[in-house]
């Protein structure tokens, strides 16, 4: 046990007294105790006693504390530095009300660190740094060895003034599989309660992207101006790209994962990128023999349930997965719509698919709503729904319309219609003019999609890539939404943020990545 400084001075004052009142007593022992003396201090100088932890840490005007951060569901933590960093709610108005951001830094193990900061930028929109941090550290752990991670929960998220609304009935039966059943009043009606929970904390029109990046610039001035290695991840993406923006002599590089197109509303390509997710994933078991055989086509087998559903909505039940109990659900063609999109995002859930369509259309819905339930239970408790809503109604729902060539979809025109529902009654803040134009930069940026994304596909990222020289974009195969941990996309990331080198990558250890065989019983793929 390392001792303490005042402590230890003590001990040593005590010591030197008890020396002088007993030399004579001691001398004549001295010499017969030379040498175990002499091999006690080489026995200390060979195992010397710990040195005490640094209680702060100063970086910039920032005095960090050590901290744990704790993960939502779990028992684990991960040991970081923190420091409370207050903002203005409203930027404009110096009088308004002061809200506490959530700020943490993973610390480097060298001794004297990079000046250059990793920055992780969370996605959602709606999930917070800190929260996500464990999802991507693996692929982010080796540039540890040479520079800090700053975690920086975006306003309205995790730990920084969260605009979180409990639902009617929290805790009982429904949930997020029931988030496109709901009428468009009764939407609006869910809107306007959330806000009369935030009266008096919150002013949601002050939540978005671009307010956001001046939070994370006042967070970088206060570390003492470090340049930033952007890593956006979904939404992030979108983030990194105004931030760089608006202060681009702040930014080293980018890595972007899932790659949002500052064009781009977000919400009016979900059917049409959901629906081509599907159809690719879906060839995969018609090229198979086996899944072929055992499934047929599992796309018109998807899209008959569909219309059973829409002509006969009803209850069913099954098992929750966690609790073992029978519970009930309403089944009706927009909680299958919500299901599937949800499976669609992973590789390993996209493969299980057909198998669970296809027991659905026999009457056992327990694999595909049991799993779902696992899949909207993590998101729930990650995402910011108010938050979400800030950013979405200030900067994208103006510009929505349902699409007629949408409407037979599997997603249909349902999404677009809840958000503008939604957003006729929350509160929205302002959009630069600027804001929905591409980035067009020369910094070095490197950018990843799945090849099965059913949100952010690969075009959205050579669309992005195309206004940036020194970028390079890179396709999974075989991956979904968000590739940043997959194969040896960790080595490429690390790589890339020590050399700023893109287009000079040697990416050829990307073609071992394979696509998730489809599942044509619960024991797995067939052989």
């Amino acid at each position: 046990m390392a001792i303490q400084g005042r402590t230890f001075l003590r001990l040593g004052i005590v010591a030197v007294g008890l020396a002088a009142l007993g030399w004579n007593h001691y001398q004549h022992r001295h010499a017969a105790s030379a040498e175990a003396d002499d091999a006690a201090i080489a026995m200390a100088a060979q195992h010397p006693a710990e040195p005490t932890k640094p209680q702060t840490w100063q970086l910039g005007r920032l005095t960090l504390k050590p901290c744990e951060l704790g993960q939502p569901n779990s028992g684990l933590s991960t040991a970081a530095w923190c420091a409370p960093f207050d903002v203005p709610e409203n930027r404009d108005d110096p009088h308004s009300r002061k809200i506490g951001l959530k700020l943490a830094v993973i610390r480097s193990s060298a001794q004297v660190a990079s000046k250059d900061m990793l920055v992780l930028l969370a996605g959602g929109p709606g999930q917070a740094a800190t929260e996500s941090w464990p999802g991507v550290s693996s692929a982010l752990q080796s540039l540890l060895a040479h520079r800090h991670v700053l975690l920086l929960d975006q306003r309205g998220t995790g730990g920084s003034n969260p605009l979180t609304c409990k639902e009617d009935g929290e805790g009982t039966e429904g949930g997020a599989d029931d988030e496109l059943v709901a009428s468009a009043q009764k939407q609006r009606e869910e809107a306007q309660r959330c806000l009369r929970q935030l009266d008096g904390k919150a002013d949601p029109r002050y939540y978005t992207t671009t307010i956001a990046a001046q939070d994370l610039e006042d967070v970088r001035k206060a570390l003492g101006s470090p340049s930033f290695d952007l890593v956006g991840v979904s939404y992030g993406t979108r983030m990194a790209q105004q931030y760089t923006l608006r202060y681009p002599q702040a930014v080293r590089s980018m890595v972007l994962d899932g790659v949002v197109p500052n064009e781009l509303a977000l919400g009016e390509d979900f059917a049409r990128n959901l629906d081509d997710a599907l159809k690719a994933q879906f060839a995969r078991c018609s090229a198979e023999a086996d899944c072929h055989k055992r499934f047929n086509d599992p796309y018109q087998t998807l899209y008959q349930l569909r219309d059973a559903l829409r002509a006969n909505p009803h209850k069913v039940s099954f098992r929750d997965p966690q609790t073992y109990q029978s519970v009930q659900r309403e089944l009706n063609e927009y909680a299958l719509a919500s299901v599937v999109r949800m499976f669609a995002y992973s590789p390993l859930t996209a493969a299980l698919l057909p198998l669970s369509i296809d027991a659905a259309a026999h009457g056992d819905v327990g694999p595909l709503l049991g799993q779902a339930k696992l899949l909207s239970g993590d998101l729930s408790d990650t995402m910011n729904g108010g938050m979400q809503l800030s950013v979405i109604c200030s900067e994208d729902a103006d510009l929505l319309a349902p699409r007629p060539e949408d409407a037979h979809t599997i997603l249909g025109t349902r999404m677009v219609d809840t958000l503008q529902a939604t957003c006729s009654v929350w509160p929205k803040g302002s959009r630069p003019a600027d804001f929905h134009q591409p980035l067009a930069t020369d910094l070095p940026v490197l950018l990843f999609s799945g090849q099965y994304d059913p949100v952010t596909p690969p075009r959205y990222g050579e669309q992005v890539a195309s206004h940036m020289p020194h970028a390079r974009h890179l396709v999974l195969t075989g991956q979904g939404h968000n590739v940043i941990n997959a194969g040896c996309a960790p080595e490429l990331v690390r790589n890339f943020i020590e050399k700023l080198d893109a287009k000079g990558l040697d990416a050829k250890c990307l073609d071992r990545l394979q696509p998730t065989p489809m599942f044509t019983d619960f024991n797995g793929a067939a052989p």
